[in-house]
């Protein structure tokens, strides 16, 4: 068994524009993952929002409503390590392959169909190479702010400064941080992003994202993105959206760009202007545009 904290229900309370009643899934390994599920199962879409680091599902607070407003189904999970999800105290567990089977599985469990995948950060990372396990489910992409691990070609200078910050701050001023890359946040919003780690403890997901970035052909999921690579160039048959942050420092307009040229049939990107690497918090008019599109 993996030997994991739970942080208590009591630092979730009351947070700002956050009314969502809170799920859980076990895996068979006893750790237990959190998700929000909004709107009617029956849905003729279900947007699944997957947030990177170092935040979680309360990312998605600005769009979901406007997606259950239209009638649709939104499912945002939180990561082990993140949110209201387990947080296993070591970092070995934390892989990859441990993060895309535990994606793999809320999908298998929750039987999600008509999916919108809709990824950021580590979201797009992990999530884009969901589809492929079965592409039957999908049927739109709402990509922000994210890349390919592809193992295949340098990481960017912006991405190698943050990851060196991050391995410098192992206990990662979570909401200092979002309030510095955001700065229209108030104190309680940027708060909530910290809510999940009561201390140090907590964190040993928020650490291990940035290391996982496979940086070499062999490294853990550079062969199953390069696969990812594939599908979007060749297999692709859904729509798309891509939206980019484009103040963002490590993942915007260049590596976007790149991305685009990817996604078989993706239209020209919404550019947020004045929209960061956490381009969610600029989210109802992507979200408004997304309804339009997908």
């Amino acid at each position: 068994m993996i030997e994991a904290l739970r942080t208590p229900d009591e630092r979730f309370a009351d947070l700002p524009d956050w009314p969502f009643e809170p799920k859980y899934l076990e895996r068979p390994d006893a750790l237990r993952l959190h998700y929000i599920d909004e709107g009617p199962r029956d849905a003729g879409k279900t947007f699944l929002c997957l947030h990177g680091q170092p935040t979680w599902s309360y990312l998605y607070r600005r769009m979901i409503p406007h997606f259950t407003a239209a009638g649709h189904r939104a499912v945002a999970p939180d990561f082990l390590g993140f949110g209201r999800s387990d947080k296993p105290k070591d970092e070995a567990p934390y892989t990859f392959e441990f993060h895309r089977d535990t994606m793999l599985g809320v999908i298998e469990a929750l039987d999600l169909r008509n999916i919108v995948l809709v990824v950021q950060d580590w979201g797009g990372l992990i999530g884009l190479t969901l589809p492929m396990a079965a592409p039957e489910r999908y049927t739109g992409l709402l990509v922000m702010n994210t890349d390919l691990g592809t193992g295949d070609r340098p990481l960017g200078q912006g991405f190698l400064a943050w990851r060196d910050f991050s391995n410098r701050s192992p206990d990662l001023n979570i909401a200092g941080l979002m309030k510095r890359a955001c700065p229209h946040l108030s104190d309680a919003e940027a708060a909530a992003y910290g809510a999940p780690y009561p201390d140090l403890s907590y964190k040993a997901g928020v650490r291990r994202f940035p290391n996982l970035v496979p940086d070499r052909p062999d490294a853990g999921g550079a062969a199953l993105s390069r696969e990812a690579r594939t599908f979007w160039r060749e297999r692709w048959t859904g729509k798309s959206l891509m939206a980019i942050g484009m103040k963002d420092p490590v993942l915007g307009p260049p590596v976007m760009r790149e991305l685009h040229a990817v996604i078989r049939n993706c239209p020209p990107p919404m550019e947020i202007a004045d929209g960061g690497h956490f381009v969610q918090e600029w989210g109802e008019e992507i979200a408004r545009e997304a309804l339009k599109r997908l």
